[in-house]
């Protein structure tokens, strides 16, 4: 694979590239005071987009679980919306009812 450079990229093509392709980075970075080091950093990252991850193969416990999670928080916001959905319209059935015989 060869190359090629743009001379007119911005930053959302660099972005959009990085997220679509992927970045890895490995970076180790030690701080010294005359020649004494006093902190050593190692970097490791993984930059992209969630579909390039998971084709890759990373994060897929990570989706499936929130994906879960997701769908649960869904289902029980269904169910609580039914609970008082249910009563109110059983309530207005009741009232148009004892209005209808009233008359």
């Amino acid at each position: 694979m060869k190359p090629i450079r743009e001379k007119n990229a911005t930053l959302v093509d660099v972005l959009d590239r990085a997220l679509n392709k992927g970045l890895l980075i490995n970076a180790d970075l030690i701080i010294s005071v005359a020649e004494i080091p006093l902190i050593g950093v190692n970097l490791k990252a993984a930059i992209a987009g969630m579909e390039t991850m998971l084709e890759y193969g990373m994060m897929k416990d990570w989706d499936e679980a929130i994906r879960a999670i997701a769908r649960n928080e869904k289902a029980k916001q269904k169910t609580v919306k039914e609970k008082i959905i249910t009563p109110l319209s059983e309530k207005n059935e009741r009232r148009t009812v004892s209005l209808l015989h009233s008359k």
